[in-house]
């Protein structure tokens, strides 16, 4: 018999332990919000894949598009065969670029091989190596995003040397003490003693840190970077592969402060749960990578595009960045009542932009403090309660909520409150 204990052995019999899992379940089916395990037990998904359902599971628009797809042909590699999808996706995408400049889009399959090519589109049009990232940033485990992720556990623990040329500031976070001052202060020493400015090709930056604890990027800060970029003649790419495609409340992330990136990679939400990503870029910047210098087999699969153009109508049909902004909003508020009470764990404000939203565990003895693995506790709680609920942050202490924006509020209350009862002490 088939259930989530016989899988549990067969796949520790069968995948390595690198790859690790938030939960023991196995999944039979979903829709929108909603889980149900091979035990036919059910749960409300407050994870959506790690922000890859911003419409939910199943969409049913989604589906169909991936149908009709599917009747025609499934890959054909756009660098032997184009198909009208990726051209009308890039057209798309080009449209929504978060800069007034020109913009051109090539399209990848996850969200590490965007952040890859961004780096290496920034090092063609600049001629330079440098690459600078933030402390507590997650940018991907390949051999240069793991570099670039300023997290050692696990990401670079036991992997030997990161690659050359990469280097980090410290991101502010009023938690850990550090101010905008600081990490411009921490830019300027950099500057000093490690890489001239004229051989930096990029700052990369999340608008709201992902793994790092749910913390958006000050505005002061990407304004701050934006002089630096300009003066220098580098090149600022916002990674957008968790915040992008209506998580924030806008299309993207870095829209909040209104500061233009050169270079957006772009992932997750992008196709409804298809392995699809990309590079949106200034035209004369994409441009300076010669002919074969970016690709991949699979990049930009047809049923990904297809999908994706799916969501992108979504979006704007369901008005899912005004929905993202009241779900935000009304998910804050629930959290911030949480952090007056006595009788709940204590917990800090609710933090993040629209409804990429988390909130960190504090340690009982100082509130000032985060709880380390604080959050992992409550995360273990309220899957006994019958939510799936992510953890994240440097010391584990933040819980992360990134429920699909398509879910109904009585189904995020009902969530809301199993994570309540997760915190009751």
């Amino acid at each position: 018999m088939t259930n989530n204990a016989s899988l549990l052995a067969r796949r520790n019999a069968a995948v390595p332990r690198g790859v690790a899992s938030a939960t023991p379940l196995f999944a039979d089916r979903a829709e929108n919000a909603e889980i149900w395990d091979v035990d036919g037990q059910r749960y409300v998904d407050f994870a959506g894949g790690i922000a890859v359902l911003n419409v939910g599971h199943l969409h049913p628009k989604v589906v169909a598009a991936v149908q009709t797809q599917l009747t025609r042909f499934s890959h054909t590699s756009f660098q032997v065969v184009g198909y009208e999808g990726y051209v009308e996706l890039a057209e798309r995408l080009n449209k929504l670029a978060p800069f007034d400049a020109p913009a051109k889009t090539i399209l990848f399959t996850t969200g590490a091989e965007a952040t890859e090519n961004a780096v290496k589109i920034a090092r063609a049009a600049t001629g330079r190596n440098g690459i600078i990232a933030f402390t507590g940033a997650f940018h991907g485990r390949s051999a240069l995003t793991g570099a670039l992720t300023g997290k050692v556990m696990p990401y670079k623990w036991q992997f030997g040397p990161s690659l050359p040329d990469i280097f980090h500031v410290p991101f502010p976070n009023p938690l850990t003490g550090v101010t905008v001052a600081d990490s411009l202060k921490a830019l300027d020493f950099l500057f000093a003693a490690d890489v001239h400015p004229h051989g930096v090709a990029a700052i990369v930056i999340e608008p709201v840190q992902g793994e790092g604890g749910f913390n958006a990027a000050p505005v002061e800060l990407l304004q701050a970077l934006r002089k630096i970029c300009d003066e220098y003649g580098i090149m600022l790419v916002s990674d957008e592969v968790q915040a992008g495609f209506g998580r924030t409340g806008t299309m993207f992330g870095i829209e909040h402060s209104g500061v233009e990136p050169d270079l957006v990679a772009i992932a997750k939400s992008l196709a409804g749960g298809f392995p699809l990503s990309g590079v949106i870029g200034k035209a004369e910047i994409m441009d300076k990578v010669e002919p074969g210098g970016l690709g991949g087999t699979y990049g930009g699969s047809p049923i990904g595009c297809a999908a994706a153009l799916a969501v992108l109508d979504i979006i704007e049909e369901e008005k899912l960045l005004d929905r993202a902004t009241a779900l935000g909003a009304r998910i804050a508020a629930r959290i911030n009542g949480w952090a007056t009470r006595n009788d709940l764990a204590p917990v800090s404000q609710a933090h993040g932009l629209g409804a990429m939203i988390g909130f960190d565990l504090l340690d009982p003895a100082d509130r000032s403090r985060p709880l380390v693995n604080g959050a992992k506790a409550v995360v273990t709680k309220a899957l006994d309660k019958g939510l799936i609920v992510l953890s994240c942050g440097t010391k584990s202490e933040t819980v992360r909520i990134l429920v699909p924006i398509t879910a109904s509020d009585a189904l995020v209350d009902e969530g809301l409150d199993m994570l309540e009862a997760a915190l009751a002490v």
